[in-house]
């Protein structure tokens, strides 16, 4: 049975509080921090996609100079905060510390990043000075992680930003799509607010780029963009569910998962509804989200579904560990085949069991269908078997593929589209990634767009 608001107020509490906890004492970072061998070309700097000097904001923690430490992650990921709480950091700084050679635990580098930056924000230092106005305009649309990290750039610069965010708020992906016991919504709105600290960055919220947009949503077109402003950095992200293509998809009680976290950010836990028996699509990171977030609202079984074994599967096994240890089932090799329903509402999904194949273009082997079947008794199905990017919206910009130009549905080359004047970056033109990623690609678009002013 789907409802809503099944668990008390401090059940919800309880279940959504921060999974990963701050240092509780400047000495226990202290301790943390002198740990760390301060490694010469050290390799968790270079696993980090921001490339943020490692050995020198922990050396500076363990000189007291959290101000210092703070800067040396913020020059090179703005949203370094956020990033402490969300980076996949097993497969990234952690992942490549020496002390994983030595039969050590890792250094704690990510919960010594919020450390530093947490009491930078919480004291609002602004660290950064930004450079006199230099006349010139840029128009970002998306006010995510790329947007914001590509804005900031700019404005230190003295390039004035204008964001236009479809979103009664900023923030992008931190702050409507992932799971809520990682970053709550008042962090996220409190990163943002920092970034606008520096100045020069002006938000217009509830401004969709595109001209055929249903009644009541406001929108801006790249034309009006590009005749108002000396150029456009497109970070609009990615926010289409893969669907599944299979018989009974439209039954209520099948949700996307983006939606499906998405609702729960913007609505609140007693507000959306949630299956007793839930099926979960996909075994990525958003899958994984959606797939512990309904464990913790209340759900009293939920399975994931993967198409390959777990050797292949998008996540870390860090956050495939949240889910088995919050009471997920995993079902390996099996795919959705069919949603059965009952008086239009899901009953019952059917799956295939797979087998793999030789490996596809991407390395990992190809799951084949064996031709059996099995079925689940579910009244709740939540997809999240990839995302696409706005492909109408792109067609829309007439921003189109070109042969061995193409990552994504964009034309990219250094950040710039085949239109002059306007770069793009981020999930809409690598399809997903993480959030240190996208920060990354705005920094490269703002590189690219000083490049085009000849900064």
């Amino acid at each position: 049975m789907i409802e809503s608001n099944r668990l008390s107020e401090q059940q919800y509490a309880e279940n959504f509080s921060d999974i990963h906890p701050p240092f509780d004492t400047e000495d226990a970072a202290l301790v943390e921090a002198n740990r760390c061998l301060f490694c010469y070309d050290a390799p968790c700097m270079k696993s980090c996609p921001t490339s943020i000097d490692v050995p020198k904001f922990i050396k500076q923690i363990t000189t007291g100079n959290i101000k210092g430490s703070a800067q040396t992650i913020f020059l090179s990921n703005i949203m370094g905060a956020g990033c402490s709480k969300v980076c996949p950091v097993e497969k990234l700084c952690e992942g490549a510390c020496v002390f994983n050679f030595m039969e050590e635990a890792p250094i704690s580098i990510a919960k010594l990043q919020r450390y530093s930056t947490e009491i930078a924000m919480a004291a609002n230092w602004q660290l950064f000075k930004r450079k006199e106005s230099s006349g010139k305009k840029v128009a970002i649309v998306g006010a995510g992680p790329a947007g914001l990290s590509c804005a900031h750039v700019l404005a230190r610069e003295g390039i004035d930003v204008t964001i236009f965010e479809k979103e009664s708020k900023g923030g992008g992906l931190m702050t409507y799509g992932i799971a809520a016991y990682k970053v709550t919504p008042q962090f996220c709105e409190d990163e943002v607010n920092y970034i606008l600290g520096i100045g020069g960055i002006e938000i217009k919220y509830n401004q969709e780029l595109g001209k055929n947009l249903p009644a009541g949503r406001q929108g801006v077109s790249l034309a009006d963009l590009q005749k108002d402003f000396d150029a456009v950095y497109l970070a609009i992200g990615v926010g289409l569910a893969r669907q599944l293509e299979i018989p009974g998809e439209d039954l209520e009680g099948v949700e996307d998962a983006i939606k499906f976290i998405y609702n729960i950010r913007e609505k609140g836990y007693d507000k959306v509804a949630i299956g007793d028996r839930v099926a979960v699509i996909g075994m990525g990171m958003t899958a994984i989200d959606a797939a512990t977030q309904a464990i913790r609202m209340g759900a009293k079984d939920v399975t994931m579904l993967y198409r390959r074994t777990q050797e292949e599967m998008p996540c870390t096994q860090h956050e495939l560990d949240i889910a088995l240890l919050d009471g997920c089932k995993i079902i390996w090799l099996s795919a959705p085949k069919e949603v059965i329903g009952e008086n239009g509402k899901v009953k019952q999904l059917i799956c295939s069991k797979m087998k793999l194949g030789e490996p596809d273009a991407s390395g990992r082997r190809s799951p084949i269908d064996t031709g059996e079947t099995f079925s689940l008794a579910v009244d709740m199905v939540i997809k999240a078997a990839g995302q696409m990017p706005f492909e109408g919206l792109i067609e829309e910009c007439k921003i189109h593929p070109a042969p061995g130009r193409t990552k994504g549905k964009i034309n990219i080359k250094d950040s710039a589209t085949n239109i002059p004047g306007v770069f793009a970056g981020g999930d809409c033109v690598n399809g997903g990634k993480e959030v240190v990623d996208a920060v990354q690609a705005g920094k490269d678009g703002a590189k690219a767009i000083m490049g085009y002013f000849k900064c």
